[in-house]
């Protein structure tokens, strides 16, 4: 495996010893000794409301792993266990593990040259690009992403406009605007580049890059809700598209927290999960907050990590408590960061315990 691995990240918690893997079911427990209940049921209560509250929108499902287990999780009205939700970026994430995978049996190096067919000149001032880069968001690809419908946006255009039938070719053919590794800008379009590399490293597409997904990630522990969306060039639009339960998003968060290990099975190989979390250089006055590799930094706390989606999905790992958190929801735009701040302050319920 040839990631790197940060030399300050705070350790990964391994599987309790009196504690089965959650691979077809959660196992359950309470609240933990010492949590602030009075105050996160009031949490619980503002978000869950039967009139979603202005600050933070619909908030569909919560779900609180700790130790290994199930201790919390609440429903609004309409959705239950066993609803999909959709991943919105947090298809990123996934991404990020399956190029793992391909890496882990070297057929991927992360350090070479994408296997971009539009950047394979060597004149090309985009065969530069390694796949680190994209999975650092630092391709310097000149990509516009916006989801306001009367901005100018490559985003919307790759989902639901010309792009929609190829999206790794639409992204692929932006020209560069920054020299790679000089900007970062966090890209959908550079995901969906990251989706097609890793398929033509599997040698799969369509209904055969489907059926590695659940051989190699989504069976292995449990994922059996996932449905991962394809455009029809055959690539996985990993930018915004698997639906999956609650339940199984916080799985895979509980991939990453083990890290990469399920039930004495490596998926994912050693180092991938701390290469997701180690920082990336990014310029002054970024907005977005710190990133890794896929994956989102320190949004509940120091040593935290997320995959982060649209309308306020998110799975978020707590190495410090192990603890995996998932929120869905439908979150307005202007307040969207709202969620984080609820989701922050859900975890700091935990930090008396």
């Amino acid at each position: 495996m040839n990631a790197p691995t940060g030399k300050t990240l705070p350790p990964l918690p391994a599987q309790p010893a009196d504690v089965p893997w959650p691979t077809t079911a959660w196992p359950e427990g309470g609240l933990p000794e010492g949590t602030d209940k009075v105050r996160l049921h009031a949490l619980m209560d503002h978000a869950f409301a039967d009139e979603a509250p202005a600050d933070l929108g619909e908030t569909h499902a919560a779900v609180i792993i700790k130790g290994g287990k199930l201790v919390h999780e609440r429903y609004w009205t309409g959705f239950g266990p066993d609803v999909t939700c959709p991943s919105w970026s947090k298809g990123k994430s996934i991404t990020h593990a399956l190029a793992g995978i391909l890496s882990g049996e070297g057929k991927i190096d992360i350090h070479a040259p994408a296997d971009v067919p539009e950047w394979a000149e060597a004149g090309d001032p985009r065969h530069a690009i390694t796949l680190d880069l994209l999975l650092r968001m630092s391709s310097g690809l000149a990509f516009r992403e916006d989801y306001e419908p009367e901005h100018p946006s490559d985003v919307i255009e790759m989902l639901w406009g010309k792009g929609e039938k190829d999206t790794a070719h639409f992204a692929a053919s932006f020209p560069l605007e920054h020299k790679p590794g000089s900007h970062w800008s966090y890209s959908s379009g550079t995901t969906n580049i990251v989706s097609r590399t890793v398929a033509r490293a599997a040698g799969a597409f369509g209904p055969d890059f489907e059926a590695f997904m659940r051989e190699r990630l989504f069976d292995p522990i449990g994922m059996t809700s996932a449905a991962p969306k394809f455009d029809e060039a055959g690539t996985f639009i990993g930018s915004s598209f698997c639906f999956c339960t609650p339940r199984d998003f916080a799985r895979f968060g509980y991939l990453y927290l083990r890290g990469g290990m399920w039930d004495g099975k490596r998926i994912l190989p050693e180092g991938w999960a701390d290469y997701a979390r180690t920082p990336t250089w990014q310029q002054a006055g970024v907005e977005e907050g710190p990133y890794g590799a896929h994956w989102w930094l320190g949004l509940a706390g120091p040593g935290s990590f997320s995959a982060n989606g649209y309308d306020g999905q998110y799975t978020v790992v707590v190495p410090e408590l192990d603890m995996v958190v998932v929120r869905h929801g439908k979150t307005p735009l202007d307040v969207k960061t709202n969620p984080k701040t609820w989701i922050a302050d859900v975890v700091d319920c935990f930090r008396t315990a």
